[in-house]
């Protein structure tokens, strides 16, 4: 439950938005305009590609959903708990995650399109690394959730029923994180280009180094 959520929780979903938001931002301003943090509207023109015969975009468009579903799959396999506890593995996984969009600058400053299925996989490891805690669920390499949760809150309080406020805390948290991510990656792409990309690398490899060390220091009792 959300009441259950401990701090480096609330830490790391808003820390971890910021750094989806910078690279979604990249990928929209990049050479493809592309969106790399969620699949929504990537197979809806999956299925415009498909519907058109341009056989090209809709092997594009798929490599995109492959490279985030093998994102995902990667970390279903290095982390394997369905309920999210600080480990080793989280560190790995972070590190991956770093490695996938330093990898993805090069390759898209020369306007390859495996720079983006780079950076989609990337996303696809975040977004499946940080599923759950306690039942709660968390996303924070798209925003459809939150909003979700927020207008139900509110039809909820319209109706004078209970709302959670830890959850609509939380969903303003990954919210208010993507969107100043966005600010942030956009701000530096007319500057830096695709290297903008080092940014979430950076922060993902310092989140895998906070990680370890409070995995280190207060590693989980043993029942």
């Amino acid at each position: 439950m959300i009441s259950q959520l401990p701090r480096w929780v609330w830490a790391g979903a808003g820390g971890l938005a910021f750094l989806a938001g910078i690279v979604n931002a990249v990928g929209l301003l990049g050479f493809n305009h592309q969106a790399i943090t969620h699949l929504t509207g990537t197979t809806s023109m999956l299925a415009a590609a498909a519907a058109s015969g341009d056989v090209r975009q809709f092997l594009h468009l798929a490599a995109i959903i492959g490279s985030f579903l093998a994102g995902t799959a990667l970390s279903g396999f290095l982390i394997q708990d369905s309920t999210l506890q600080l480990s080793h593995r989280y560190s790995v996984a972070l590190v991956l995650e770093s490695a996938l969009l330093g990898a993805a600058v090069p390759l898209l400053d020369h306007h390859s399109a495996y720079g983006l299925y780079a950076a989609s996989c990337a996303c696809g490891l975040q977004n499946a690394m940080v599923s759950t805690y306690s039942g709660a669920v968390i996303r924070t390499t798209h925003l459809s959730g939150m909003f979700t949760d927020l207008g139900i809150f509110l039809g909820h309080a319209l109706r004078g029923l209970p709302v959670d406020p830890r959850r609509q805390r939380l969903c303003f948290i990954i919210i208010a994180g993507f969107f100043a991510g966005g600010v942030v990656g956009t701000i530096a792409f007319h500057h830096l280009g695709g290297a903008t990309l080092y940014l979430p690398s950076g922060l993902a490899a310092a989140t895998a180094l906070a990680c370890a060390a409070s995995h280190r220091y207060h590693p989980p009792s043993t029942p």
